[in-house]
């Protein structure tokens, strides 16, 4: 069984009919109830000990304090070790092994278009929905947030701000993304930015229930912070690093800018605002800083990489100021959680999660124990019990082996698997049991699709080549007389017919030459080879090209696409490639691509001064 268009389409179909049944017979009762919006705001790298109302007394977020102190904080909450597998589950209320992104890179952090997301649902039942920053499940068609039910979109490509698919020369400062498909420029600090985008958004659906995704790359490094939040860090004790502390403090005062609007709009007690971060701390460990009494960080299967902070505050809802839930909850319940107490319509979905509207109103409420699993596989195909944590209320098996009482040994410093074989022996029962049902579309790849007109213009980076092994961020992949690891795109030709395949090492918005070495080490490439499906072409590259096209006739269905740079002995991959099946005269350019050309004068430099 393979992941096609045709199941997406048929998906789709399915859906668009739900969406008229269920939205034409409920549009009256649901303006009656007037139905809460919904805000959701995630941190990128943020931990729970990096916030002050969790005993971080060095940080400074007064803000998130008050929130915290209005709203219900699920203090037993986790999500996967990684960023994207999180937003993924986040999304579906599925795990994220199950809709194929179990790694941050490699092709596997797109999610798999038969998925239903949050924002689909919401859409269906009329709500306006948006997302301001991270998106991190797929850069290209069909993965893209405008493909995913998000009718407004401002956001950075891949999983953070200068990557290998976001525009060129992004440092966080005065940047350019993408709005609603087209790149625009923005003065400012990228955190602001999503915040001023996603308030504007609010503002113009306030008169209709909205949904809007506030995802924010920061506190995620490179750690480049205004010099107003970082400096008053700066040698000050139990601070882990200035800059990533600075980064949080901009987000708590951000959260006051949002949370004032909502007050003088008339629409915080009818908004259900929600604030989490997206895993375990990535520096927050770093020079003695606070951990909240947790082993592990960013990436680990142990408690530090995986539980984190979780605020819903709804005034309407009753939702108890203050209120505490400390029984296992997780990313999975969500999304059920959500349709519960928005009461929308929405199709028949196999959830991992489930709602946890009791507990909401009763956090003793009676609460069925359950067993939850969290990996972090970072793998191109996922490995059984690689760093996992198989979790209930009381205990914690990690990796299969060791087990770890958390009532009273909530650092899991104390290993008691052998004095409890038959805790180790119902937790591995779980697992295998877990496992056996989401390995069974391990194998399932997920297929960037050329040839349809909601992308006129596919491009592909090295972000999601399928390889053994990963190379540098910033070179091509180059091996001596051969390729180091096999690596190719995963291509779905929608239709049969002409395309022109651009290849180029630098990005088109860089608009440098293959051999330039003005951002990396010049190279002497002589020749490139197209290879698509069974397609073989090798042409000469021109002095001076800044890129490489190829006319081919493609038949529909999936293929490899695995292109090369030639220099004798030398081989490399293209770092990125553009694909249209809308031949035009300078597609290739940034001109032909409306993409404006970086410009290394604009903006400021990663310290936060003015160039």
């Amino acid at each position: 069984m393979k992941t096609t268009n045709l199941m997406r389409i048929a998906q789709g179909a399915a859906f668009a009919a739900f969406g008229v049944i269920s939205v034409a017979g409920s549009s009256m009762a649901k303006e009656e109830k007037k139905a809460p919006n919904l805000i959701v705001v995630i941190t990128d790298d943020q931990g729970y000990g990096d916030l002050n109302f969790t005993g971080n007394k060095a940080i400074n977020t007064p803000h998130l304090d008050t929130l915290r102190s209005q709203g219900l904080l699920l203090d037993n909450f986790h999500v996967d070790p990684t960023c994207a597998p999180t937003r993924s589950a986040l999304m579906t209320g599925r795990y994220s092994n199950r809709v194929g992104v179990w790694h941050t890179i490699q092709g596997r952090s797109m999610l798999r278009s038969r998925e239903i997301t949050m924002a689909d649902i919401f859409g269906q039942n009329g709500y306006a929905t948006g997302i301001f920053g991270k998106w991190h499940l797929g850069d290209a068609y069909p993965y893209r947030p405008e493909d995913r039910g998000f009718q407004h979109t401002v956001y950075h490509g891949a999983g953070g701000v200068g990557q290998a698919p976001d525009y060129w020369g992004n440092d966080y400062f005065d940047d350019t993304y993408l709005v609603n498909g087209k790149y625009q420029r923005f003065e400012g600090f990228c955190t602001d930015v999503w915040f001023d985008e996603g308030i504007k958004f609010i503002k113009d659906n306030k008169d209709k229930p909205f949904f809007a995704y506030i995802s924010t790359n920061a506190p995620h490094g490179p750690l480049n912070t205004p010099e107003e939040y970082w400096m008053p860090y700066k040698d000050k004790p139990g601070v882990a690093d200035p800059r990533f502390y600075g980064m949080i403090t901009n987000i708590d005062d951000n959260m006051k800018k949002l949370m004032d609007f909502l007050d003088t709009e008339g629409l915080a007690d009818n908004t259900i605002l929600v604030f989490m971060t997206d895993n375990g701390t990535a520096y927050g460990h770093t020079n003695g800083g606070y951990m909240g009494g947790m082993r592990g960080s960013k990436n680990s299967e142990y408690e530090g990489g995986h539980r984190v902070p979780m605020i819903i505050r709804w005034p309407n809802g009753k939702v108890e100021a203050g209120s505490t839930i400390d029984r296992l909850t997780a990313h999975l319940d969500f999304l059920p959680t959500m349709i519960d107490l928005c009461d929308l319509d929405a199709p028949e979905i196999e959830f991992d999660g489930k709602s946890i509207r009791p507990l909401i109103y009763d956090p003793k409420a009676a609460w069925a124990e359950r067993n939850l699993v969290v990996e972090s596989q970072r793998v191109i195909d996922p490995i059984k019990w690689r760093k996992s944590a198989v979790m209930n209320d009381r205990y914690r098996l990690v990796n299969g082996e060791e087990l770890f009482d958390l009532q009273n040994d909530p650092e899991q410093s104390t290993d008691i698997a052998k004095q409890h074989p038959e805790v180790v022996q119902q937790m591995r029962a779980q697992y295998d049991a877990f496992w056996a049902d989401v390995s069974q579309e391990h194998d399932l790849t997920t297929y960037m699709a050329i040839g349809s007109d909601q992308a006129p213009v596919v491009a592909l980076s090295s972000h999601d080549w399928l390889l053994k092994e990963y190379p540098s961020w910033n070179q091509p992949q180059v091996a001596e007389g051969k390729m180091a690891v096999e690596s190719h795109w995963a291509i779905e030709v929608e239709r049969d017919g002409d395309y022109e395949i651009s290849l180029r090492r630098w990005p088109v918005e860089a608009d440098k030459p293959i051999n330039d070495g003005t951002y990396g080490k010049a190279f002497k490439f002589k020749k490139a080879m197209l290879r698509i499906g069974d397609i073989e072409q090798t042409v000469e590259i021109p002095y001076g090209a800044k890129e490489v096209t190829f006319k081919v006739t493609l038949k529909k269905g999936i293929t490899k696409f695995s292109p090369i740079f030639i220099d004798g002995k030398f081989k490399a991959t293209p770092y990125y490639a553009y694909i249209t099946h809308k031949p035009f005269d300078g597609w290739q350019t940034p001109e032909g691509m409306g993409i404006p050309v970086y410009d290394p004068s604009y903006g400021r430099n990663k310290f936060g001064h003015q160039n």
